[in-house]
């Protein structure tokens, strides 16, 4: 764990649960794609840093989950760099709150305001393609969360963030974590059609060939939005959805797994209704989902 791998003359990647990247300039400097998960992550990337006599100038975060940014504080402190971030995710790094908040939908319970789902503010600034070494550009990939990115270096190495999960990672959790499912399923297509010397998704082994990975977490959003559907087949209010979703596929309730899944499953929720698969009704003041009839 924590492995530093080569892909290109100037490019590579820390291997740990979500990958970092890391794009060499000729002057000594690096840049970091995302920082890990925490204080520990951010210790352990310097550590590799100083083995390599590296000055760290920037932190390219993806997205503002927690796993991403939470090294952030900590290398900033330690090295002065500068950490950017695009969109709303900027927002949600300067105000890490507002994730435990946006996926409990109020003021999240102290059992939800921990690193894993809140880092440590960090000084950042809104991401610009002028702000990237020469040679890195900016690739959008809405879905999983807000203004996710990725980024293609000038090795031909493209980092793709959380915009699809190893098949390792869909057979144990099954309902992964996505905020809008049409973006996502759209984001995905794309991916499918890249070409790059080498595709590096954070959580998933990287690849010469993201096609068939992106193939199957595209078939794995369909199977659940059916799987929702056939829930729906009599009026059922959210919660016997999801209680049905984790009974069947053998998951585990918690109150991580609750605002995580419980999340995405309104998000499906919301795309089959814009799609007129679904409709809501209200009754005895609950609202209830079914399949139009």
């Amino acid at each position: 764990m924590y492995e530093l791998v080569q892909v290109g003359e100037h490019s590579y990647y820390i291997d740990c649960p979500a990958k970092i990247g890391i794009y060499a300039e000729n002057d000594g400097s690096v840049c970091l794609i995302d920082s890990g998960s925490d204080k520990d992550a951010g210790r352990k990337v310097r550590q590799i840093l100083e083995q390599h006599s590296w000055h760290l100038k920037a932190i390219f975060n993806t997205h503002s989950n927690a796993d991403h940014i939470g090294g952030n504080k900590y290398l900033q402190s330690q090295t002065g760099c500068s950490i950017y971030a695009p969109g709303i995710e900027c927002d949600f790094t300067r105000h890490p709150v507002l994730e435990p908040s946006f996926l409990y939908g109020g003021f999240p319970p102290a059992s939800l305001r921990h690193k894993f789902l809140m880092a440590q503010e960090s000084d950042v600034h809104y991401l610009t393609q002028d702000v990237l070494p020469q040679g890195m550009s900016i690739i959008n990939l809405p879905g999983h969360f807000f203004d996710m990115v990725g980024y293609r270096d000038a090795d031909d190495v493209v980092y793709l963030a959380d915009c699809l999960s190893s098949r390792e990672t869909l057979e144990k959790y099954q309902v992964s974590f996505i905020y809008d499912v049409e973006a996502y399923l759209s984001t995905l297509e794309t991916v499918k059609t890249l070409k790059a010397k080498m595709f590096v998704p954070a959580h998933a082994a990287a690849t010469e060939d993201i096609a068939p990975l992106a193939r199957l977490n595209i078939d794995k959003v369909h199977g659940i939005a059916e799987k929702i559907i056939s829930i729906c087949a009599a009026p059922v209010c959210f919660e016997h959805i999801l209680q049905r979703l984790f009974n069947d596929y053998g998951l585990v309730m918690t109150d991580e797994q609750y605002v995580l899944a419980g999340s995405t499953v309104k998000s499906y929720l919301s795309w089959l209704k814009d799609a007129g698969r679904v409709t809501i009704q209200f009754a005895d003041n609950m609202m209830l989902w079914s399949v139009p009839r």
